[in-house]
């Protein structure tokens, strides 16, 4: 691992755990153990960090759905190992580092919804359409629609305003937009598989 990896990987850490900007220069070379002359010798400033800790990030979350349709067994199962994957990710997650992110490093926020919007967008779509040919999915439903309506719901689960954490539990939040989009688009054989997942504990509970 090189010097550059690893500083992203413990700022992304930090950041995670207690928000983007609360956390300093000095507390990432702390964390590493080394000067901020190392620090800036990667990185010109803590912009330039969050891009790169952003990037990372978003490249990590290709490869781990990626990983994820290797070994999914259907549209389903696929979609049940994905919610899973984001619940684990959101429980690192800290609300400050959403807000942070939102509000004071808007540039890098926007990658991670044009992200969300391109790549989240494709998978969806494709998990439906593979949906639709296993019998999964119902026949009559429009890929491109759906998938955006996906996208679209799914950034509603990390808005404050919205659903504040203080009321709702992210994990119960996810289950439920997991019932509810499959619920939604299933078919009868597909409502069978699912309930074959859930009882094979695969499957989130709602």
């Amino acid at each position: 691992m090189n010097t550059k990896t690893k500083i992203l990987e413990a700022a992304r850490e930090l950041f995670m755990r207690y928000g983007v900007r609360s956390v300093t220069m000095d507390d990432i070379a702390r964390e590493l153990g080394v000067s901020k002359k190392t620090l800036y010798q990667v990185v010109s400033n803590k912009a330039e960090l969050i891009d790169g800790v952003v990037d990372q990030f978003l490249a990590g979350e290709e490869l781990a759905i990626a990983f994820i349709q290797s070994k999914a067994e259907d549209a389903i199962s696929e979609m049940l190992l994905i919610t899973q994957h984001v619940t684990q990710v959101l429980r690192q997650l800290k609300p400050a580092t959403v807000y942070d992110l939102q509000k004071y490093y808007r540039e890098a926020w926007n990658r991670v919804e044009a992200h969300h919007q391109d790549h989240v967008y494709q998978v969806v779509k494709d998990n439906v359409e593979t949906g639709i040919k296993e019998g999964l999915y119902r026949s009559d439903l429009d890929s491109d629609f759906i998938a955006r309506l996906y996208v679209s719901k799914s950034f509603i689960l990390v808005d404050e305003e919205v659903f504040p954490l203080r009321e709702f539990d992210r994990d119960k939040l996810l289950r439920e937009f997991f019932d509810y989009h499959i619920h939604g688009i299933a078919s009868p054989k597909g409502l069978e598989v699912l309930e074959k997942y859930k009882k094979q504990k695969q499957a989130p509970e709602a």
